[in-house]
């Protein structure tokens, strides 16, 4: 047994299970933005040992979800209007690359892949309550697959690990505002025009609205937190 009470031979899945927990606490803002990140509260909440969840913290710390302050401990990292422009034109940029790749290398197995997920996703309901937003897990589930979707082909397998490490990222920003663009936002008609686009070979057109799509999502969060971001 190790001093933190967990067996010697599991402390990389328990690292990986807390990473897992922590992040996605972090990314629905339930672990909201600054807040500091106390080992003792962390260990009761979470149930795990000291050594898993350190090694937890600085994996996150890493991929920027964390900040690790010497003599302070962790927190949450915070949100700045300065982040969100950096992180939405990067997205821009290189997912904007990836879709071209992915259009060069067409297979008619990727256009029906992508048919498939944007009927699956048009399908998906994107509040669970009419008439008030309630967040939808399954549709952010089939939302993702979409953009996974649409730049899978562009052959690099580090790209579209960067593109998905700036879509999570990205996807705190959104979780703080997602309710205010819900329902004014007509974010279906995007993605079906986007997917047009795609399915016409217009790859101008299709990285336009891609890079189109996400500056608009970043102009409402603009709007929602300009007293709160930085």
């Amino acid at each position: 047994m190790s001093t933190d009470g967990q067996r010697d031979d599991q402390p990389a899945t328990l690292a990986t299970t807390i990473y897992a927990r922590l992040k996605a606490d972090i990314l629905t803002t339930r672990l909201e933005p600054g807040r500091k990140l106390q080992s003792r509260f962390l260990m009761e909440q979470y149930n795990v040992g000291q050594t898993p969840l350190r090694e937890a913290l600085n994996r996150l710390t890493t991929e920027e979800f964390v900040v690790g302050m010497e003599q302070r401990g962790f927190y949450v990292k915070d949100v700045s209007k300065e982040e969100l422009q950096e992180l939405t034109k990067t997205r821009c940029w290189v997912e904007g690359l990836a879709l071209r790749e992915s259009m060069q290398n067409a297979t008619q197995t990727w256009e029906e892949a992508l048919l498939v997920a944007h009927h699956r996703l048009d399908r998906t309901p994107r509040s669970l309550k009419p008439d008030t937003f309630e967040n939808n897990p399954d549709w952010e589930k089939v939302h993702r697959a979409f953009h996974t979707t649409l730049i899978g082909l562009c052959g690099s397998r580090p790209l579209l690990g960067f593109c998905e490490q700036l879509a999570d990222r990205l996807y705190r920003y959104r979780m703080m505002s997602i309710a205010k663009a819900y329902p004014a936002r007509k974010i279906g008609a995007e993605h079906s025009d986007i997917l047009q686009a795609v399915l016409g070979r217009d790859s101008e057109r299709a990285v336009h609205l891609l890079q189109q799509h996400y500056q608009r999502t970043a102009d409402v969060i603009y709007s929602d937190l300009a007293g709160f971001l930085g």
